[in-house]
């Protein structure tokens, strides 16, 4: 199983309807690799990031947004003042697979 440094090194992969999702053990494992403030959430990768300042907050958000692009896998991002919530599931499954996992470990890398 790769590290969170491996993970961040990896590339999201585009996923097909049907594919089932992340089995909760292999879940778990993945979400041990993170650094920590990462949860499970109802088949959601979730995490708080706070900020000493709103500009800083927006400067993480658009780091954050640029790298999803990248990855053609998209967060959703709720915004506060100095917080930043990112939560992250594949979509198209309605559940989590290693990619939610690669951008977790990316989103912290861009920190």
């Amino acid at each position: 199983m790769p590290g969170m440094n491996d993970l961040a090194q990896q590339h999201c992969v585009p996923c097909r309807r049907g594919v089932p999702p992340l089995a909760e053990r292999e879940a778990l494992e993945l979400l041990a690799k993170l650094s920590g403030g990462w949860s499970l959430a109802g088949g959601r990768l979730e995490k708080e990031y706070r900020f000493p300042s709103f500009r800083d907050n927006i400067a993480f958000l658009n780091r954050v947004a640029t790298l999803a692009e990248m990855e053609g896998h998209h967060p959703e991002m709720q915004v506060g003042f100095r917080t930043l919530r990112l939560s992250i599931w594949t979509h198209k499954i309605g559940g989590l697979t290693q990619s939610d996992f690669i951008l977790a470990a990316k989103a912290d890398a861009v920190l």
